[in-house]
């Protein structure tokens, strides 16, 4: 991150309450302190997360007989743990969960959230609505600012904040979270020119057309609702999406870190034998 070095005068009471947050810790010395302060203010207005968790997970039969998908058990916890705990350690802590397919196990493990230190709502789908369909049910609950949406089956460590500030920055309606990966023709494929997104191959390719893919995690502002289609309850939000990169309006992070899409018994065998959780 680029510094500049500024000269300033501040009042002398409000310079000992800054000094009396240096800890040499969480804050190294007094720049340190004020940079916090500042960053405070203006920090991130995006404080609810939507997590699609209502897909059937037939790729995952047998497992997912009995078991909804995000509800597979690594390391003696459910996938959608991890992601609930990665949402609470960036501050994200009211969450809805969109249900379908036994979303009542999904429900009666994590209840209204306080166990976990957060707030969890629900909305159930009577009919399968597919991603589109399911973020469009939850437009009431983000109170016209911007929210997150991330798919239910997925594992990683990305800094969730890292994405929003990023976000923040671009100015743009959507930003998606990319990350590089083995094969990407098994997954969504996108090309980015600077931070904006291109092209977007939201369908399995045979081929190779990039080698960033789309990692089911999505920074969006609350207009997105107005590129919905119209009188359409069921669609892709992949769909929305290639609108919107068609219009300029997308921006792509990648990053490095772990993630694993559990959606094949064989990624979920790589993501048992290789996650690292921290």
């Amino acid at each position: 991150m680029r510094r500049t070095r500024i000269t300033i005068t501040i009042n002398k009471e409000l310079l000992d309450l800054i000094d009396n947050l240096v800890d040499k810790e969480k804050i190294r010395n007094r720049s340190h302190a004020i940079e916090y302060v500042v960053s405070r203010f203006f920090q991130s207005k995006v404080k609810k997360a939507i997590i699609l968790a209502g897909g059937k997970g037939t790729k995952l039969r047998p497992y997912t007989y009995e078991i909804p998908k995000s509800l597979l058990p690594i390391k003696g916890k459910p996938i959608l743990e991890y992601l609930i705990e990665n949402l609470k350690k960036n501050n994200i802590v009211d969450l809805t969960i969109c249900l379908g397919y036994l979303g009542k196990k999904i429900k009666d493990y994590f209840g209204d959230g306080q166990r976990f230190g957060v707030k969890i709502s629900y909305l159930e789908e009577k009919f399968p609505l597919q991603t589109g369909g399911a973020v469009l049910q939850a437009k009431k609950l983000v109170d016209n600012q911007p929210f997150l949406v991330i798919h239910g089956d997925i594992l990683t460590n990305l800094k969730i904040s890292d994405l929003i500030n990023f976000h923040q920055q671009q100015k743009t309606i959507v930003t998606i979270a990319l990350t590089t990966v083995d094969k990407p023709n098994k997954y969504g494929q996108l090309a980015l020119h600077g931070t904006r997104l291109t092209q977007f191959y939201h369908q399995k390719n045979q081929q190779t057309i990039s080698h960033l893919v789309n990692c089911g995690i999505y920074v969006f502002e609350p207009e997105i609702f107005n590129f919905f289609p119209k009188n359409k309850k069921v669609f892709l939000l992949e769909d929305v999406i290639q609108e919107m990169i068609k219009q300029k309006k997308a921006a792509g992070f990648v990053f490095e870190g772990k993630w694993f899409d559990v959606g094949t018994p064989e990624n979920y065998e790589e993501a048992i034998k290789k996650y690292i959780f921290k």
